[in-house]
């Protein structure tokens, strides 16, 4: 590879959604480049599930083979490698690599995802994506019925409550911290036989991220078999932000129904634009972003 290619869109991020847009685009006959430094959010998790003709199958078997695929196309070429700079000139946009590769497109789309910013529980982070859940709909069904925690506190932890009742009525609410519930939403829990816990969590004792006790910081124990919560994020890369793209109040960059960000020319997919983190929808929005990047280019050049 030489220092210098032009290519017709340049995607960040070579995960489901950057992987399904570059399909779009190579089905288009478009030059594409994926660069993709490896780090997917969910390269911990077991199984995926929720996702139609791939339930169960593990996610990095997924990947994998829907690369295979992408590869066929000859229009489709890759860089293993992080993405440290991207700017908008004349001709379109110039990204820089942390080995000092330079390439240029005419447009961008970004499916570089979320990081979880998890906290500081010994556990926590070994748990992850194993027994420690984010979504009931990607994980509940496999955890139904069984002892089951979440970590939220006020409103939020409300609703989640009310949504993973859903799944089993077994359920206790840890606030880690004094309790924000309302008396009423307190009472309401009650009522439905959610047990409320309010002490800081000091641990989880698991094995192999299977989680087994929470142990609180007043040495109360716990036991649970799944835990759901939702950590804080930031975006993965902070490429999007640096070229003027706008996020929401999530922190979710801000994309139209053509998954179109405020900036002429970048688009965005998957995780990084919405709440809702499943393979299926990163699938979908990156599918069709590449339709619609492939459009735009036809309108232009027309």
């Amino acid at each position: 590879m030489t220092n210098n290619y032009t290519y017709d869109v340049i995607i960040i991020g070579g995960s489901y959604s950057g992987l399904s847009a570059a399909m779009s685009l190579g089905r288009a006959l478009r030059q594409v480049l994926v660069i993709d430094s490896g780090l997917t959010c969910n390269r911990q998790t077991p199984h995926s599930h929720n996702f139609i003709t791939q339930d169960g199958e593990k996610p990095a078997v997924i990947s994998a083979k829907a690369k295979l695929q992408v590869e066929l196309y000859k229009t489709i070429h890759f860089y293993n490698g992080l993405a440290v700079k991207a700017i908008k000139n004349e001709n379109g946009f110039e990204v820089s690599t942390e080995s000092g590769k330079h390439f240029n497109s005419r447009k961008m789309l970004f499916a570089t995802g979320v990081k979880d910013l998890l906290p500081e529980i010994k556990g926590f982070a070994d748990c992850w994506g194993i027994s420690v859940l984010h979504c009931p709909y990607c994980h509940g069904y496999e955890v139904k019925n069984e002892k089951t925690a979440i970590i939220a506190n006020g409103e939020i932890g409300f609703d989640f409550a009310k949504l993973i009742s859903n799944w089993t009525k077994d359920l206790r609410l840890c606030t880690n911290g004094k309790s924000t519930l309302t008396l009423e939403q307190t009472e309401i829990l009650k009522n439905h036989g959610v047990q409320i816990f309010d002490d800081e969590i000091a641990s989880f004792e698991h094995k192999e991220g299977y989680i087994q006790n929470i142990i609180f910081k007043n040495q109360e124990k716990v036991t649970v078999k799944a835990i759901y919560t939702r950590p804080p994020f930031e975006q993965h890369c902070p490429l999007p932000i640096d070229l003027g793209c706008e996020s929401n109040e999530q922190g979710l960059l801000k994309v139209d129904t053509m998954q179109k960000t405020n900036v002429p020319g970048v688009y965005a997919s998957g995780d990084c634009t919405t709440p809702m983190r499943s393979v299926a929808i990163a699938v979908s929005t990156g599918s069709f972003a590449g339709a619609v990047i492939n459009k735009e280019i036809i309108d232009e050049d027309f």
